[in-house]
């Protein structure tokens, strides 16, 4: 196995969703109970979540874009309550999503991304709408793709391509790492990429026996003492430069109705 490049997912791959997203709902909920009470009335936490899975049910062409989903559902609840203003559905928009990117990393992964980047170029896939660099790690990818960029989500094959074409390396000698079997494994290997399942919790796998992982790894810092052991050094490398990033920042939107 000749690995060029290693691409991570984002979310319960380098940190817990659940506990942010949680925090985001509050500190949402919140913003409305100091700015809009009569709409934090309505729109408990527990309505307003319902509301965003109906306003995907409702847009599947959004399915791929977290962000824009968000934007419908905070418009929808804004207007129901008489608040008909673009300007403050965006501001709610920002208060969710900074307080979505505040997330606590597993403890390994600072010595492990450090150490992988040592290794091959690193970058990132994912369907989730985590900003990098209000999180402070944009520093170590070369690249940070998300399903909004590209038009489409994992385990799309289309996501992966876009990724390697970037990159300019053959999809067998990227390696994609991330803790979903379907999306990160099953959809890795189906775009011709090695995958590698995050299996934090020793759990069994779950999918068919063609769809198993090349590799396995408790946590990040096994996938790097792997690297250590079985990939030549950057040097040897292709190189993507860091301008070659593609920002994915979702606090601003000019999304139309």
């Amino acid at each position: 196995m000749r690995i060029l490049a290693v691409s991570l997912d984002l979310d319960d791959t380098l940190w817990p969703i659940e506990p942010a997203i949680a925090g985001a709902d509050q500190a949402l909920d919140d913003w409305l109970r100091t700015h809009h009470p009569a709409i934090a009335r309505t729109w408990t936490i527990a309505a307003m979540r319902a509301l965003r899975a109906r306003i995907a049910d409702e847009n599947p062409t959004l399915a791929h874009d977290f962000a824009a989903q968000r934007l419908l559902t905070l418009r929808h609840a804004l207007r129901s309550g008489g608040v008909d203003s673009e300007q403050v559905a965006l501001d709610a928009l920002d208060i969710y999503f900074a307080a979505r990117n505040r997330v606590t990393l597993y403890d390994d992964v600072l010595p492990a991304l450090a150490a992988i980047a040592a290794h091959v170029p690193l970058i990132t896939i994912s369907n989730g709408n985590a900003d990098l660099r209000r999180i402070g790690l944009d520093t170590h990818f070369a690249l940070s793709l998300s399903a909004r960029d590209v038009g489409i989500a994992k385990p799309s094959a289309a996501i992966f391509r876009s990724a390697c074409a970037q990159l300019r390396i053959a999809p067998e000698h990227v390696l994609h790492v991330g803790d979903d079997p379907a999306l990160d494994v099953a959809g890795a290997r189906n775009a011709g990429l090695r995958a590698a399942w995050l299996n934090r919790t020793d759990a069994q796998w779950p999918l068919a026996n063609d769809a198993t992982p090349d590799l396995q790894f408790a946590d990040l810092g096994a996938l790097a003492h792997w690297l250590d052991a079985h990939v030549a050094s950057r040097d040897a490398t292709p190189h993507v430069s860091k301008a070659a990033s593609v920002a994915a920042s979702p606090t601003r939107l000019n999304i139309p109705d």
